[in-house]
């Protein structure tokens, strides 16, 4: 895609129904691992690697863009290419801005969401940790840029996986040192830095977004582990507000649920789907 390489996991029969998988910051395809297996069976599972994460092509912020748009345009050229004419999706963290971007330019492409941790609404935001980025994307302050640099460090990416997991020995270890290795390659954190100063183009994107809900619904999951101290529960909840017929599930666990809830999401998840493709 735009002469960049762009790497995916991809498994199932090719003529049954599309489910893409949109993974979150600071991961990778990865995350899906073990979830592909368990829809595989029945469905044709498409898992890309963003510019710029996991086994993609990673060019520094002087040659390419880092913007949600621009991920997402990469990601559409990628499904365009697969000949991808319809699909579901599952959006998780950054999968959020990209997936509610490739459905707001073709809202008839989507067939189903599920949403786990995925974003969408002002009430999902945990403030405690969000403050820091709305104040340095407003006026870059050095100490807020501090904190920021220190979300790409092994303890606070250990963080992101084990918060509001009541067994953090449930989440296997080699999911945050492998992506604590990818965005500290030479010039990637510049690119994470350049996606934080980018990511509050998502807030003004919402009240569009959710009168597109009303407008072009779409089945959902909003399934959530309820213990995430980035996207609090609220945020699930609020999709009822757009889409009274929402399903939202809410289980022990924290914003990286397949690594502690994969057998729950995943049978959840074939069962949404088998009721709405």
């Amino acid at each position: 895609m735009e002469g960049r390489t762009v790497a995916y996991r991809e498994a199932g029969p090719a003529d049954a129904p599309v489910v893409v998988l949109l993974h979150g910051f600071p991961a990778s395809s990865a995350m899906f691992r073990n979830l592909i297996p368990q829809l595989a069976d029945r469905y044709h599972v498409i898992a890309p690697d963003y510019i710029g994460f996991g086994h993609s092509d990673a060019p520094r912020i002087e040659e390419f863009e880092y913007t949600f748009d621009h991920l997402t345009d990469v990601v559409e050229a990628l499904l365009t290419q697969l000949d991808v004419k319809t699909f579901a999706m599952y959006v998780q963290d950054y999968g959020a801005p990209v997936g509610w971007r490739l459905y707001l330019r073709n809202p008839d492409r989507i067939t189903a969401i599920v949403s786990q941790n995925g974003n969408a609404y002002e009430e999902g935001f945990v403030d405690d940790f969000w403050a820091p980025l709305w104040r340095w994307a407003k006026d870059g302050n050095a100490a807020d840029e501090a904190i920021l640099r220190s979300t790409f460090t092994t303890d606070l990416v250990r963080w992101q996986y084990t918060n509001g997991v009541e067994d953090p020995t449930l989440v296997d270890p080699d999911t945050w040192t492998r992506d604590v290795a990818q965005i500290n390659r030479p010039g990637q954190p510049e690119v994470q830095l350049a996606l934080y100063r980018d990511y509050p183009t998502n807030r003004p994107l919402y009240p569009v977004l959710q009168q597109a809900f009303r407008t072009h619904p779409k089945p959902l999951l909003a399934i959530w582990g309820e213990g995430d101290q980035i996207f609090g529960p609220g945020g699930a909840r609020a999709f009822t507000k757009d889409l009274p017929d929402a399903r939202v599930e809410l289980l022990p666990g924290g914003h990286f649920l397949l690594e502690s809830q994969l057998d729950n999401v995943a049978s959840s998840i074939r069962t949404f789907l088998a009721e709405n493709l």
